[in-house]
């Protein structure tokens, strides 16, 4: 496994941050290993799949998780807020960096993900596939 270690600044998108570094270096199958850091606010979409929700808080990143590539990044997010309540879900565009986020991406050897559309779900879901290394 191969790792990509990046310091995101104060001002810089969470979500768009790591797509433009799954594109940038062209990761086929990825996952995030740690996110140490904080948010000046948050947008997360609650398990509905439609409703977004915004969090108007500065935030401790307590956790994230998830899948990326440079198709496609499937992240979840877990934010402490000051008053040490927790509040998470599906990371969006718009959870904005505050001093720091220290991230961690593994890249996977030998795998790609795909999407295929799911009947079950209504949604594009994810497959793992082999390749060649």
């Amino acid at each position: 496994m191969r790792t990509v270690c990046k310091r995101l600044h104060r001002g810089d998108d969470l979500f768009l941050s790591i797509r433009d570094i799954a594109q940038r270096e062209h990761i086929k199958a990825g996952v995030i290993l740690s996110s140490v850091g904080c948010v000046l606010s948050a947008r997360v979409r609650d398990a509905s799949g439609v409703n977004i929700q915004d969090i108007d808080a500065h935030c401790e990143i307590l956790s994230l998780n998830g899948t990326v590539s440079e198709n496609r990044c499937h992240l979840h997010i877990a934010l402490s807020k000051e008053d040490l309540s927790t509040v998470g879900g599906h990371l969006v565009e718009g959870c904005i960096i505050n001093t720091t986020c220290e991230l961690v991406i593994g890249i996977l050897d030998g795998w790609q993900y795909a999407a295929e559309f799911d009947e079950a779900t209504g949604y594009d879901e994810l497959i793992f596939e082999r390749i060649e290394s």
